[in-house]
């Protein structure tokens, strides 16, 4: 392989501004400026894209109208490899920078999703490119895998490429979740788990009190005791890098009228599971701690997209660590956000949340990636990907 062979830093940077120009906002998320087609267009261009470079593609329905692609590319050894790279963004109202113009300037691709998390389909793609046009295969084999609902909405894009793997009796030697980490090679974040609380209080006219029992003023305390639980958290001793779990309220709506005592209010509490936690345990622990201080009022306490997910830790030596850290000259970390990590621990031997760009710039209102680490990042998946 000699320079000439290579697809250009800039030729990437240009297919990273194209798919930047495909407004893919999660559904949830969407508004008046970005369109409501969510990641359509880009399940479709992926699962074109691949079928040119020749792989083996397969467009499973997670959800109605919403597609995830598996592009297989077959490769010389046994090993199996996946790089999983969510299709959604997260909204664009707030944005006070042109979302989805793709322009490239000051060395950077600009526009929402250029860095969280287009940029490695491009980047990937390209590697396999040049393969092919030198007719050769990859060393492992690859699936170039692209989800849906990964911003908002449970993770429901990776949960399906899992079901998906089960369904079809297939395992994977290492998955790549992309990510943007600074080419540093993340081994850890933390899991989660919501509860989504009603709490039923009596009605009464407000100038008679005594009559009702308020609805808020038990969310109050729900609050109060969320917050006594995150200061016990905060002073235990974290068993990994990745830190201690953490819990807090994020929304809270209540009443019905400015002259009636408040039959219901809602609240959501999301907590963050630590590595050795169970979130289930946390689930059932939190629900009691609810149920408690809401007394003697009732609640209903659901889980939120009915599913709690483990933390994700893998060892920081592992091969797959120790590889990209050494290929990127980084050191292994852990990240404080999630991703489609937590889903893949039954189907992979080894995971890694990997990619170029700084998680600062992403969910922002202004959105860019440095194209310097967009070649960076091809030059390491060169490297790894004609490796056997």
């Amino acid at each position: 392989m000699t320079a000439s062979d290579l697809i250009s830093t800039a030729t990437i940077a240009d297919r990273v501004a194209d798919l930047v120009r495909i407004p893919s906002v999660n559904p949830l998320q969407a508004g008046p400026k970005s369109g409501s087609d969510g990641e359509v267009a880009m399940s479709h261009w992926l699962a074109n894209r691949a079928e040119e470079l020749g792989a083996e593609v397969t467009v499973d329905e997670v959800l109605d109208g919403r597609n995830n692609v598996y592009a297989r590319f077959q490769g010389e050894s046994d090993r199996v490899v996946t790089i999983d790279v969510h299709l959604d963004t997260v909204g664009v109202e707030h944005m006070t920078d042109p979302a989805f113009d793709g322009r490239i300037e000051d060395d950077r691709v600009w526009g929402r999703g250029s860095v969280d998390t287009k940029a490695t389909l491009p980047i990937v793609l390209s590697v396999l490119e040049e393969l092919r046009a030198e007719g050769k295969r990859p060393g492992p084999t690859v699936n170039v895998v692209g989800t849906i609902s990964e911003e908002v909405g449970g993770l429901l894009g990776a949960k399906g490429y899992r079901d998906w793997l089960d369904e079809h009796g297939n395992k994977i030697d290492q998955v790549v979740v992309a990510e943007p980490t600074m080419c540093a090679p993340v081994h850890g974040h933390k899991g989660a788990c919501g509860l989504e609380v009603s709490v039923h209080g009596v009605a009464a006219h407000s100038s008679q009190p005594h009559l009702g029992e308020s609805a808020i003023s038990a969310a109050a305390r729900i609050i109060t005791a969320i917050d006594q639980e995150q200061e016990r958290l905060l002073g235990l001793t974290p068993t990994t890098a990745v830190g201690n779990g953490s819990v807090g309220v994020m929304e809270m709506s209540g009443g019905v009228a400015r002259n009636i005592i408040a039959p219901i209010a809602e609240l959501y509490c999301g907590r963050r599971i630590a590595p050795g936690e169970d979130p289930m345990e946390i689930f059932a622990q939190l629900s009691e701690l609810v149920r408690t201080a809401a007394a003697p009022l009732a609640v209903d306490i659901a889980l939120a997209n009915n599913s709690a997910a483990a933390a994700f830790y893998q060892d920081p030596s592992s091969p797959l660590i120790a590889k990209l850290a050494e290929l990127a000259n980084t050191d292994p970390d852990v990240a404080t956000y999630g991703s489609n990590a937590l889903c893949y621990s039954e189907v992979a031997s080894e995971i890694v949340v990997f990619g170029p760009g700084s998680i600062d710039q992403a969910h922002k209102a202004v959105e860019w990636i440095d194209i310097s680490e967009i070649d960076r990042a091809a030059t390491i998946y060169r490297t790894w990907l004609r490796a056997s």
